[in-house]
């Protein structure tokens, strides 16, 4: 019995792929199986390659694997796209339909069972994939009643003959399998799992749960892999708690729309990536020089322009920081994992409306939409916090307009929304008094500049943990520094540097802006070599960390699409000491 394995389901993008993975998957985290799966699919509807990779283990884990157990094909371009991930005595399951063949220098062994024909004699080719889920199940040695729960959630709304089909044909699966193999049955079975019920989610419903809970009741915006989940997401629950989303023309009208939103007292987001991003930098601007709080969420995926709509990069990095024109305060928070995107997102609420500026959630492809095991979320340790807000307060008299953007010694002025008694001033783009009356007077042109500059100055003594830091050497041989999806790969590699005989650290950056330079700083002197790992071609988080601290960096780089495997990493650290 082993602890671990790693399995691939391929085929054209239509089939069905998705649904055996998410069948596959979701039946194993009910049985307590800690899973991490990464989808590889094309930016059109239907056609093109796609796979599903699906790391199970008994223990906790958070990347895919280097390497592949088994390869479930629905064609042969599958075999010749995946075969070579494959371990010595892996297996592949493939339809019978297409004659598969493994090429003659793999050792890994080829079981054609009949998916579609199995599924053709129940009634309808689409159940090949139970079949394929079947199959897969004889060689992990479960019982294939482990998925009734799921498949009767799924199909019951269709009726219970077709709950049957559905389940008979996963059963037919794993007894033409468990006939083939014979005395190979049961070759990848794995040891019993604990049982505990987990969640099992992507980044990007972690991300709408936490707008949810840290109090949003608002979302205007516009579709866009690899972001649209969210909005899917809140569209489905918003309104269940008196909130809605809107579908916006575009991107622009979905951040000015936030803007208003958050006017108005209502907590609101906005989501996106790159491309959306790139039109919402004026309105940005604008909700700086207003300070209007703003939550944009942005999950980067690859670029420029349309780009690689589909793949993974965090090429955004530099864009998020430094992409609005002039000089406005703003932050830019990085969450590695699934928990941390929940409890990320809801904490951007309290520091937008706290220092009443913009908050950027950024996150990329591979934490969006890698599906993972999530140990249940502790909603108890949101809070809300609104700031030097208070919709029900009573404003004195005054014989002129409101101060709004009053001089303060914390740069943050009293906020009010439209409607409160006494609370009348002015809102415009361009610079303004206390009263929020236009002015070009150089003197209140210094002062406000330097108000909302300053009011982020603080921040540091608020954000709980900006750097997520494995650091148990006091003096190390190396440093390894990431930020957002790249920690869990990172993670996976430090014992193997261990086994070397090397000391090594880690530093995942989550608060990008403003950077937490006394927090970094210390973990560099103590190394001997900093590498800096993360999807990009130019190096951004090192260029970011190059002007906030002072150290020297080598770079390890990967701009092909694709998330770092642990090989990767591993080996071009070690060739970089």
């Amino acid at each position: 019995m082993i602890n671990q394995l790693s399995w691939k389901v391929g085929g054209q993008q239509g089939e069905g792929i998705e649904s055996t993975g998410e069948i596959f998957a979701i039946a194993l985290n009910r049985q307590g199986f800690y899973l991490y799966g990464y989808r590889h699919f094309s930016s059109r509807i239907k056609g093109g390659h796609t796979n599903n990779k699906i790391r199970v283990s008994t223990k906790a884990l958070n990347s895919i694997s280097d390497d592949l157990d088994i390869l479930v094909a629905f064609d042969q371009e599958t075999i010749d796209v995946n075969v070579h991930e494959l371990n010595n005595g892996g297996v592949v399951i493939a339809d019978s339909k297409f004659d598969p063949k493994v090429p003659e220098n793999s050792n890994a062994t080829l079981y054609a069972v009949p998916f579609t024909e199995i599924a053709n004699e129940l009634g309808t080719s689409l159940m090949k994939n139970m079949v394929a889920v079947g199959a897969s199940s004889a060689i992990l040695g479960l019982s294939h009643e482990v998925y009734r729960e799921v498949v009767e959630e799924i199909f019951s709304r269709k009726g219970s003959s077709v709950v049957e089909k559905n389940m008979e044909a996963i059963k037919r699966g794993a007894e033409f399998l468990q006939e083939a193999a014979g005395d190979q049955a049961k070759s990848f079975e794995l040891e019993k799992a604990d049982g505990k019920k987990r969640m099992f989610m992507i980044g990007n419903h972690a991300v709408a749960l936490g707008a949810l809970a840290g109090g949003a009741r608002f979302m205007p915006a516009y579709p866009i892999t690899p972001a649209s989940e969210i909005m899917e997401y809140l569209t489905k629950k918003l309104p269940e708690f008196g909130g809605a989303v809107i579908q916006t023309e575009d991107e622009i009208s979905a951040c000015t729309m936030a803007i208003g939103g958050n006017y108005a007292g209502v907590r609101t987001l906005t989501a996106s990536s790159g491309p959306g991003l790139s039109l919402m930098m004026e309105a940005i601007g604008l909700a700086g020089i207003t300070e209007i709080p703003l939550v944009i969420v942005n999950t980067q995926r690859g670029g420029p322009s349309t780009g690689l709509p589909t793949k993974q990069e965090q090429s955004d990095l530099m864009s998020m920081i430094y992409g609005t024109h002039g000089e406005i305060p703003k932050v830019v928070i990085a969450p590695s994992t699934v928990e941390e995107s929940f409890y990320d997102t809801a904490e951007a609420f309290n520091i937008a409306e706290e220092y009443q500026c913009p908050v950027i959630v950024l996150t990329d492809l591979a934490l969006a939409l890698g599906k993972q095991t999530v140990e249940p979320l502790d909603h108890s340790r949101v809070e809300i916090r609104r700031g030097k807000f208070d919709f029900n307060a009573e404003l004195p008299e005054i014989d002129d307009y409101f101060k709004r953007y009053e001089l303060t010694e914390d740069g943050v002025s009293t906020r009010v929304v439209p409607g409160m008694k006494n609370g009348i001033h002015h809102v415009t783009g361009v610079e303004h008094n206390e009263q929020g009356k236009p002015s070009e007077d150089p003197t209140n042109r210094i002062n406000q500049m330097n108000k909302r500059l300053t009011k982020l100055n603080r921040l540091h003594e608020n954000f709980s943990n900006p750097i997520f830091t494995n650091a148990p050497h006091e003096e190390s041989d190396l440093l390894i520094i990431g930020f957002n999806s790249t920690r869990g790969t990172i993670e996976e590699v430090l014992p193997r540097f261990e086994e070397d005989g090397l000391k090594v650290n880690h530093a995942q950056i989550r608060l990008v802006h403003p950077f937490p330079t006394d927090e970094l700083q210390p973990l560099i002197d103590r190394a001997k070599k900093v590498v800096v790992v993360e999807n990009n071609a130019t190096g951004q988080l090192a260029n970011i960390i190059k002007m906030n601290v002072n150290c020297k960096l080598e770079n390890v780089l990967k701009y092909d699409g694709n998330p770092f495997l642990p090989s990767e990493i591993y080996t071009q650290c070690k060739e970089l000491l």
